[in-house]
């Protein structure tokens, strides 16, 4: 049998165990075979890329990475297809899914607290400058959404690149206790510093949820039921249901009838002032989100999660790579397909295909150990520094620009959402019926209506990312519509076609998020995915914080801000056209 149809049989097989041992023979013989006598050059250069040129690395090239994880990675994908989506899945869908909930809850939550700070004896603003116009007083939203982002931005960082460092287990269940926590702390706030303050403190939980859950997530998936990661922006969508759920019994029932813009300055407006006795509404809605994040963290133990084993492929650690996979396998009523020596086989074929290159100018045998003690020292130095940042630019130039394209993508969106979204409950309140102000309970109910929208969106989202368009095409299309829905509710003339417009919104929103959340991880493999996601969040969060700014000097009741989000969508969807990468039909890595 010759060397070619033996890498071509290899390929052909239907086990990576099957597919490795007949790599590790056909090297063996190969060595055997230079030991006895000298080959010929035509050979020899076969011989040189035989393992290379026998397995492709799917979504990426090879110079995208080390060839040995990439191969390796390999291996694990074949595996988790092998094992099947099973019970494990199923239970990760779920637990996972909350926080996807948990990631647009408590923004939500935010924007729907605001109108109902103005309390004369209790949490209000600060007064505005006395060269602030009483009617277009700035002085509500921007001060809580500036710690709000601030805490997300830390929370982005810390959580998605710790997620590299110490794992994705840690973060996945520590976000939901420090959100919890300091969400029901919140609710007794004594004055409106204190409230930005435990606001930051939950918001550093929350920006660590989407980014590690979705890793955790994906990584857990077989290659063929990926698309479930955009589905779960049905999560995303059930948070916003949730949290107007709980706002509309709560707050609508239990806060002052009307909102005085002047509180703390003095100069009212005509409008009831409202004292902290019967404005607790706002307060009772923090207790009971804080309780159902709690819950939801219990949950998360109740429900035994794994260590992703992409994990620990990427710190280098076979054994628990391989105990992992045995114990979703045993959850799902199968058997794990590979082996710890399949993993070992890997460096094994590498490591000797790196020593004929080197012999090629190197005679000394001790050159070989010295390089893989140096390797052994620096994969154990890497676990604590953040050379995996570093690593992020270095792969290769198409990996670069995927980065920075992704970063961007999430930065524009980072600052057109909260545009939006902080301010809708307000901009809602003032557009109804030739600016005639609805009712708190309108006003919730049409923030429910505009939130239910969203489900039928990430499932059709998940459908139309398997299609031939793909997640681009999909991502691409999204975005246009988004912002051209935005402009169009600009031209609203009553209650009932603005709420029509940000029906629209919401469905269009809904897909977009679904993918760009899917899109993200799949597309770094796992050795930076973490790291990337955090980049891509933190530039997320810091372009967060200008909406806040911006709003101070915007008068919140124009369509200022509608316009401002409106384009910026309309640029990310041009922006994603350039993105390098198309996931569909290629497992991740």
């Amino acid at each position: 049998m010759t060397i070619q149809s033996s890498i071509s049989s290899s390929n052909q097989s239907i086990t990576p165990k099957t597919k490795l041992t007949n790599l590790e023979l056909e090297l063996e013989l190969e060595l055997e075979e230079e030991e006895g006598e000298e080959q010929p050059q035509e050979v020899q250069e076969i011989n040189s890329t035989s393992f290379s040129s026998s397995i492709t690395f799917g979504l990426y090239d090879e110079s995208d990475g080390d060839k040995a994880y990439l191969a390796k990675s390999k291996l694990i994908a074949e595996s988790i297809q092998s094992i099947g989506f099973g019970k494990y899945q199923i239970g990760l869908f779920f637990v996972a899914g909350f926080g996807w909930l948990s990631d647009n809850a408590w923004p939500v939550a935010t924007s729907l607290i605001l109108p109902r700070l103005n309390e004369i004896n209790g949490v209000h603003p600060p007064p505005p400058s006395s060269s602030s116009s009483s009617s277009s007083s700035p002085n509500k939203g921007p001060y809580l959404m500036l710690a709000q982002n601030l805490g997300l931005l830390l929370g982005a960082a810390f959580w998605s690149i710790s997620s590299d460092i110490i794992g994705r287990k840690w973060a996945f269940n520590l976000t939901f206790l420090i959100t919890g926590i300091w969400a029901i702390i919140g609710g007794s706030s004594p004055n409106f510093i204190a409230l930005c303050c435990f606001e930051a403190f939950w918001s550093f939980g929350v920006g660590g949820n989407l980014s590690v859950d979705s890793a955790i997530f994906l990584e857990a998936l077989p290659s063929s039921y990926q698309w479930l990661l955009t589905v779960m922006s049905a999560w995303w969508a059930i948070g916003q249901i949730v949290v107007n759920l709980i706002s509309w019994g709560l707050i609508a029932n239990f806060s002052c009838p009307t909102i005085d813009n002047d509180v703390g300055s003095g100069s009212g407006s005509g409008n009831i002032i409202c004292y902290k006795e019967d404005n607790k509404g706002w307060r009772y809605f923090l207790f009971t989100m804080g309780g159902l994040t709690l819950l939801m963290f219990f949950a998360r133990f109740a429900f035994q999660i794994f260590e992703s084993p992409r994990y620990y492929l990427a710190r280098g650690d076979s054994i628990k790579t391989i105990e992992t996979l045995e114990k979703i396998a045993k959850i799902n009523g199968k058997t794990c397909p590979i082996t710890i020596k399949d993993l070992q086989d890997i460096d094994e074929l590498y490591d000797e295909s790196e020593l004929e290159k080197e012999t090629e100018t190197e005679t000394d045998t001790t050159t070989t150990t010295t390089k893989k003690n140096n390797r052994l020292i620096k994969e154990k130095l890497k676990k604590y520094n953040l050379s995996h940042v570093r690593q992020c630019f270095t792969t290769s130039k198409k990996m670069t620009l995927s980065i920075i394209l992704v970063v961007w993508l999430w930065g524009v969106i980072g600052l057109a959402f909260p545009l939006y979204n902080a301010f809708i409950p307000s901009y809602l309140e003032s557009r109804g019926d030739a600016n005639k102000p609805l009712t708190v309970h309108e006003t919730y109910r049409n923030t429910l209506i505009i939130s239910i929208l969203g489900i039928p969106g990430s499932l059709i989202g998940g459908i139309l990312v398997e299609l031939k368009i793909g997640r681009k095409g999909t991502l691409f299309l999204s975005l246009i519509l988004t912002g051209i829905f935005l402009f169009g509710s600009t031209t609203a003339k009553t209650s009932k076609a603005n709420l029509a417009w940000n029906c629209m919104f919401s469905f269009m929103s809904t897909i977009m998020y679904g993918v760009l959340y899917a899109y993200t991880p799949e597309v770094f493999y796992s050795q930076i995915r973490g790291t990337a996601i955090g980049l891509a969040a933190s530039f997320n969060r810091i372009m967060g914080v200008f909406a806040p700014i911006i709003a101070i000097y915007a008068d919140l009741t124009t369509s200022a801000p509608i316009f401002v989000s409106g384009a910026l969508f309309i640029f990310a969807g041009i922006l994603s056209l350039c993105c390098p990468y198309e996931p569909r039909g290629k497992p991740s890595y």
